[in-house]
C-alpha cells in the first residue's frame, strides 16, 4: 500500500508499505481521509513542540506514518474489539487521536488527553497515523461511529471540531458574554459554531480574509471584523461601552493574535489558547497580572467532545462543503501541505488515501 512517512523535518516521503496486520484486540482499517493540521505542518517545518529545544526534548518520532485527523471503513476486527467500541465491519467511524495508556495518574482522574504517555496516531511509532490506505486502531484508541451517507472529508473534520468544542468548554461561556474568535480557519470555525450554540450575547469573529469571515457568519458569527482593514481592538471597545470582550479564543498561531487578545479583553476577561506556536511568544505579562488579572486558560485535544462533534457534523451545523476545500491523492501530500502553509487557497485540506 501506498504511505507517507516522516523520516523527520521536511523529509516527508511517499513509500509503498505492506498492510499492517492486526493483533488481537485491535481493528484495521480502510483510511477514506485523513485531515492535514496545522500541527502536522508545524512538525515538517521543525517545530521545538515537536522537534525539541533547550527547553523540551523531542517528543516527535522518525519513520512513522503521519496524520490524526482519521475516518475509515473497519474492514477487520476480533470479538475483543467488537465488544470494546461497539463496531462492526463495514462500519464507518473517527479515531480520537490519542492513545491513552489509562494508568496514569491523568487517565485515573478521567482527564485521559493529558495522559502522561501522549501517544497521538501520527507522531509515534506505537501509533501510525492515517496518512497510509490501511492502517490499525490500538486497543486504547477511542472509536466512534460516524454516518457514512457525508462525505468522508466531513467525517474526518470531527477531529479539529472537537478540538474547537473543548476550548468552547474551557471558556465558561455565559449569556451574557461578548465572545470574540481570532482566525476563521478549521478550528476557529468550530469554535464560533459551538460558542454561538451557547448563545452568548456576541460572537465577533476576526480574520483578513472575506471568504473565511463570509463562512463565519455561516457558522454563527453575529459580527466579524477584517484586521486587515480596521482595528480590532478599537472596534471591540466600541461595541462594548470601552470595556472590552469577555472572551477571547486563540486560534491564529501567529503571535500577534496573543497581544491582541490581551489588549483586546476586558478585565477579568478569559483568554483560551488553542493554537501550537511555531516560534516563542513573547508578551508583557504585566496586562496579566496587574492590569486586568486576566484568567488566560490552555486547552489541549478535544475530550469528551467528539458525540458533540459527530452531531453537529451529522445535522448539517456547518458549512462544510465550503470549509473542506481540497481533497488530494496521498501523492500530493506535498501540495496539500503547501496548501496549508499558503492560508491563501485553502481552509481545511485532506488526503484521500
Amino acid at each position: 500500500m501506498q504511505a507517507v512517512v516522516c523520516h523527520g523535518p521536511a523529509d516527508y516521503r511517499l513509500e509503498q508499505l505492506s498492510v499492517p496486520s492486526r493483533k488481537p484486540g485491535e481493528a484495521l482499517i480502510r483510511v477514506e481521509a485523513v485531515g492535514i493540521c496545522a500541527s502536522d505542518l508545524k512538525c515538517y517545518h521543525g517545530a521545538s513542540k515537536f522537534w525539541g529545544d533547550e527547553n523540551r526534548p523531542a517528543w516527535a518520532e522518525t519513520e512513522v506514518v503521519p496524520g490524526h485527523e482519521i475516518t475509515g471503513r473497519i474492514v477487520e476486527l476480533d470479538d475483543a474489539a467488537r465488544e470494546r467500541w461497539g463496531v462492526e465491519v463495514g462500519d464507518r467511524v473517527v479515531v480520537e487521536q490519542i492513545v491513552p495508556c489509562w494508568n496514569c495518574r491523568y487517565c485515573a482522574e478521567g482527564n485521559y488527553h493529558m495522559c502522561q504517555v501522549h501517544d497521538i496516531y501520527g507522531f509515534k511509532r506505537a501509533t501510525h497515523g492515517g496518512m497510509q490506505e490501511y492502517m490499525v486502531i490500538t486497543p486504547g484508541s477511542l472509536v466512534h461511529r460516524i454516518s457514512a451517507d457525508i462525505p468522508p472529508a466531513h467525517a474526518a473534520f470531527a477531529e479539529p471540531l472537537s478540538c474547537a468544542l473543548h476550548a468552547v468548554e474551557r471558556a465558561d461561556i455565559t449569556f451574557s458574554d461578548v465572545v470574540v474568535v481570532a482566525g476563521c480557519g478549521p478550528i476557529g470555525l468550530g469554535m464560533i459554531a459551538g460558542a454561538a450554540a451557547k448563545s452568548p450575547a456576541q460572537v465577533i469573529a476576526l480574520d483578513m480574509e472575506p471568504r473565511k469571515l463570509e463562512l463565519a457568519v455561516r457558522a454563527g458569527a453575529t459580527m466579524t471584523i477584517d484586521i486587515s482593514k480596521h482595528d480590532a481592538v478599537a472596534r471591540v471597545r466600541e461595541l462594548t461601552g470601552g470595556y472590552g470582550a469577555d472572551v477571547y479564543l486563540e486560534a491564529t498561531g501567529h503571535p500577534s493574535a496573543v497581544i491582541q487578545g490581551l489588549n483586546l479583553l476586558r478585565k477579568l476577561g478569559r483568554f483560551i489558547e488553542y493554537s501550537v506556536f511555531k516560534d516563542a511568544v513573547t508578551v508583557d505579562w504585566t496586562i496579566i497580572s496587574d492590569d486586568k488579572e486576566l484568567d488566560v486558560r490552555g486547552a489541549h485535544l478535544g475530550p469528551n467532545c467528539w458525540p458533540a462533534a459527530i452531531r453537529l457534523i451529522e445535522g448539517g451545523k456547518l458549512p462544510l462543503d465550503d470549509i473542506c476545500t481540497h481533497q488530494l491523492p496521498l501523492a500530493e501530500f506535498a501540495r496539500g501541505l503547501d496548501l496549508v502553509a499558503s492560508g491563501k487557497e485553502s481552509i481545511k485540506v485532506s488526503l484521500i488515501p
